[in-house]
């Protein structure tokens, strides 16, 4: 063959040991986490270690987060999947060495600092915001649902516990009958020297779903009572006397807890169906930084603004800036776009009280749906309209659809960008707590990769 080739020795070996910085290219983004990591305040991490000195000396902090991060970044949540990927991935073997940590290891470091997510978001938000990419001028407000760690065909609803409690109380009654006759028939065949303290597996079974059946009736119970309660609160406030007493109210028959994640609920995704889900949210900036995240159990948007406005403005504050004012423009409020699942009245007085403009639409439309392009109330005056409709007329105008025309390049390309690009879709934590934890985790990295992107732009 008169062809020549480069010569190739796959089992060649190194006269030198090889430099970890020579297998990936100079701009990678393994690099940029590595320097990243190093400079994070991870006192709240290191303050876990200081209570248990004792033992083997545990992984470096630093490297199980840029482990935790770069695997996030490249959509790689199974702990499983991480340690493989340390074994057979170059950007992998540069964050952890020769020294590959267990998979158990992986996911007990994630289950233990789950809190301190939160603190590192928050910290890689202000270094977006020292790389110009934290623009305030527009904020955008949005949810996603994010399966839960969990199976929908784990979860029963409140009626169906109360025929399954009965059902199974009936079993183990007629269990402990056929056992306590097979304990006679034999003390009459061989004496009674049989410790009779052993259950059948059978009985042990039922005993065990009973005692969940019975929790989670419990949990649904507690869950009404508290719904009851706020409600009652909410009408003394208005100076009105609740009808029922909140202590008495019962779930729906139709009301459903999960055995195996109870803090998850049902909720209905974007394809239509309906699944084990946690509502994540997230405020945008014009730059696709998310800014503030939160997970929540409840499937409706509207109770969501309040909260993220409080962690909007603790967030900003940390940064050092506040989004109350501009010293620009000091007349111009930044705007908060929202869909109409955040409308209410009550949103937009907490929105304006907060130093920013609200967007939020009234009315959500068809697919290719367009709304007039003349106001209707356009000839009406703003005191003859209720807040509801001074909202639309203020969406509907020139400026107001030019400004909330913006939602949908600022937010939901965020979630395009976790979901589709990234392929989370589900959580691996479970428990309320913990999804709040990894969310912050996930909207971390994706504020990274925006700061990697910027640096290669």
């Amino acid at each position: 063959m008169s062809k020549q080739f480069r010569d190739w020795s796959a089992n060649q070996q190194w006269l030198f040991p090889p430099s970890p910085q020579d297998w990936l290219p100079e701009g990678h983004l393994v690099y940029l986490i590595l320097d990243v990591v190093g400079d994070l305040d991870i006192s709240s991490i290191l303050a876990h270690y200081e209570k248990s000195p004792q033992g083997q000396p545990p992984f470096n902090p630093r490297m199980m987060l840029a482990l935790l991060f770069y695997s996030y970044c490249s959509g790689v949540l199974s702990s499983r999947k991480i340690m493989q990927r340390c074994e057979d991935h170059a950007a992998f073997r540069i964050i952890v060495a020769s020294d590959i940590p267990n998979f158990r290891t992986i996911s007990d470091f994630r289950k233990i600092h789950f809190e301190s997510f939160q603190t590192l978001f928050v910290e890689v938000v202000k270094l977006c915001g020292e790389a110009g990419l934290v623009q305030l001028g527009q904020l955008a407000l949005d949810g996603t649902k994010i399966k839960a760690n969990a199976s929908r065909h784990k979860a029963m609803s409140y009626d169906r516990m109360a025929a399954e409690e009965q059902r199974l109380q009936q079993e183990i009654a007629d269990l402990m009958a056929q056992a306590a006759a097979a304990d006679a028939a034999e003390d009459a065949q061989h004496g009674a020297h049989r410790r009779g303290d052993e259950l059948p597996e059978e009985l042990r079974r039922r005993e065990s779903r009973l005692a969940k059946i019975k929790d989670a009736k419990r949990r649904l119970e507690e869950r009404a009572r508290a719904a009851a309660q706020a409600k009652a609160d909410e009408l003394a406030a208005q100076g009105k006397t609740p009808m029922v007493d909140p202590q008495t109210v019962l779930p729906e028959p139709q009301d459903q807890i999960n055995f195996t994640d109870p803090e998850s609920r049902i909720m209905k995704t974007s394809n239509k169906g309906w699944d084990q889900c946690g509502n994540a949210q997230a405020v945008v900036s014009a730059d696709q930084v998310i800014v503030a995240c939160d997970v929540t159990d409840q499937a409706n948007d509207v109770q969501q603004v309040e909260p993220l406005l409080e962690q909007l403005q603790e967030n900003l504050q940390a940064m050092g800036s506040s989004v109350l004012t501009s010293d620009d423009i000091p007349t111009v409020r930044p705007a908060l776009l929202g869909d109409a699942g955040y409308y209410s009245e009550s949103n937009t007085q907490a929105i304006e009280a907060a130093g920013l403009d609200p967007f939020l639409a009234t009315q959500r439309l068809k697919h290719h749906e367009r709304l007039p392009d003349e106001d209707d109330n356009a000839t009406c005056n703003n005191s003859d309209l209720t807040p509801k409709q001074q909202m639309a007329k203020k969406v509907r105008s020139k400026r107001g659809r030019e400004t909330y025309s913006r939602r949908k390049v600022i937010a939901e390309p965020v979630f395009g960008q976790i979901k589709g690009v990234r392929g989370i879709r589900q959580f691996s934590m479970r428990g309320m707590k913990k999804m709040r934890g990894e969310w912050a985790l996930i909207c971390l990295t994706h504020n990274l990769l925006k700061l990697f992107r910027a640096q290669t732009a």
